[in-house]
């Protein structure tokens, strides 16, 4: 329970202050349209994090990183919620995800420490239940934070949050990583890890798919608020909405488990970027004819990408790390940092396209989602 907690630290720092998001840009004067970039630099902090924590963690022990990781987090939540510069809130949302990516990465190493093979496997399984089930409250969490106060509550209840958690952290906790395990900070060592992972075409292959597909995400995350508001007038329901998409993503990874079985990693992510590309662009081609389409055939488009979605994270993400098991925690690093580094301008593309009106949003899905299948199928080949 703690490590699915300190894991859920990077869904928290996105999806709590989403219903906030209308406020937030009003406060600062700027258009709707920009407030996608308070997504955007979190993840670019977090990617950013990663290339550096997970190694930091060798060199300084686990629970130092992770707790220097919450304490800067709390900081610069609270320079968020207490300045009105719109710079400074974007470069304190950078922080937040650098920050964020020491418990998000570290703490897997620490389970990684104690367990092993089944062992390990059992406990991710118990961290896995409680993880993906954030998603889906965080934005209701934020809505009831709104109902205390303006977006800036949202701000503070992340940070008490984060506080919680990293005082449950560190007194149940012990440190896994001893003295003597700890290795120097060494640039080489990332350098020669990095051209490993570029090397493997297999490895490179699936996490540019990873990106495509990620940054559809993103694209919704930064614009999910003033779609449903701006198109079909939800604000208070926004959290509600919100979360069935998360739960459509929660229900394919559950899933995974027994498909993957069946029919193979390779196999399913190939049939997943088919789903996903075939119904945005289906849902595309119904906006070029009729730009108002009800509410229901919205949230069932989401249900649907969603859970394609849940699916191809799962298995692109183990299909890039399949040829890099002797190096398996800086290829973690570098694949995750890549693949999100790659997300980040394709999300602030789609998202800056937004009119008022769906269109931008699905062709945008359409043009990703196509590219990611394509990679996929391609690297399937390379696979074989």
């Amino acid at each position: 329970m703690i490590v699915a907690f300190v894991m859920a630290i990077g869904a928290l720092g996105t999806d709590l202050m989403l219903p906030g998001m209308g406020q937030i840009t009003e406060t600062f004067g700027i258009a709707k349209s920009d407030g996608h970039l308070m997504v955007t630099v979190f993840f670019f902090g977090m990617a950013l994090g990663q290339l550096v924590m997970g190694p930091l963690s060798d060199t300084l022990g686990r629970k130092r990183v992770i707790l220097g990781g919450y304490a800067v987090f709390c900081a610069a939540t609270m320079v968020s919620a207490t300045k009105s510069d719109w710079t400074v809130m974007l470069l304190a949302r950078a922080v937040q995800g650098i920050a964020a990516a020491a418990p998000r990465i570290v703490i897997i190493a620490m389970v990684r420490d104690e367990y092993a093979g089944r062992s390990m496997a059992q406990v991710m399984s118990v961290v896995g239940a409680v993880f993906i089930t954030v998603p889906i409250f965080a934005p209701m969490v934020g809505q009831g934070f709104l109902f205390l106060g303006d977006w800036r509550a949202t701000f503070v209840g992340l940070c008490v949050l984060a506080a919680a958690t990293a005082l449950w952290f560190a007194w149940r906790l012990p440190e896994t990583l001893s003295v003597e395990a700890r290795t120097p900070f060494r640039a080489a060592t990332l350098w020669a890890g990095l051209r490993e992972v570029l090397r493997s075409r297999v490895a490179v292959g699936y996490t540019l798919a990873q990106g495509f597909v990620f940054g559809l995400l993103i694209a919704y995350l930064g614009t999910a608020q003033q779609t449903f508001e701006a198109v079909y007038g939800v604000t208070e329901l926004f959290a509600v909405y919100f979360g069935l998409s998360a739960a459509s993503v929660a229900v394919s990874s559950l899933l995974n488990g027994a498909l993957v079985m069946r029919l193979g990693k390779r196999r399913l992510s190939v049939i997943a970027g088919a789903g996903l590309t075939i119904t945005s662009a289906s849902f595309a081609a119904l906006l070029l004819f009729e730009p108002a389409q009800p509410l229901w055939l919205f949230v069932a488009w989401n249900l649907t990408w969603s859970f394609f979605v849940g699916i191809l994270f799962i298995n692109l993400n183990a299909l890039a790390m399949e040829p890099m098991g002797h190096i398996a925690g800086l290829a973690a690093a570098f694949i995750g940092a890549l693949s999100t580094f790659m997300s980040l301008p394709l999300a602030s593309l789609v998202a800056e396209q937004f009119d008022g009106t769906l269109r931008p949003l699905a062709i945008g899905f359409t043009l990703l989602a196509s590219c990611g299948w394509a990679l996929i199928v391609w690297t399937d080949r390379n696979a074989r």
